[in-house]
């Protein structure tokens, strides 16, 4: 008896076309360009993972050195008067600290002036 493969590509193609729902035009009704479509937005998506990780980096560092500099000091110099004064807080902590608490980053932009001295 021969096997009939309908019912497995049926199942592979609804993946595919459930996975393009919301896409424009073929793209989320013609199972060939669902495929490609779906297969570029997960690379994409992979992609944007990473790159999402080094925006993130990129706006706590400016936000730290802008803060940095109101107090007197640039971005590098403050950091390293932080790891002399042996303050081991991130730079998704310290982002935080000098939007939201000034006071405490000032007082924390002290400290590394004190330990470069």
């Amino acid at each position: 008896m021969r096997v009939k493969r309908g019912l497995a590509s049926h199942h592979r193609h609804k993946k595919y076309l459930h996975a393009a729902k919301g896409f424009r035009g073929g793209r989320s009704r013609l199972y060939r360009t669902a495929r490609e479509a779906v297969e570029r937005a997960l690379q994409n998506s992979f992609v944007g993972r990473k790159a999402r990780k080094r925006d993130f980096r990129a706006l706590w560092i400016l936000r730290i050195n802008a803060q940095a500099r109101v107090n007197g000091l640039s971005y590098s110099r403050f950091v390293h008067g932080l790891k002399l004064a042996k303050v081991g807080l991130d730079r998704k902590v310290l982002a935080d600290l000098a939007v939201f608490q000034k006071e405490d980053f000032a007082r924390l932009v002290d400290m590394a002036k004190t330990a470069l001295n």
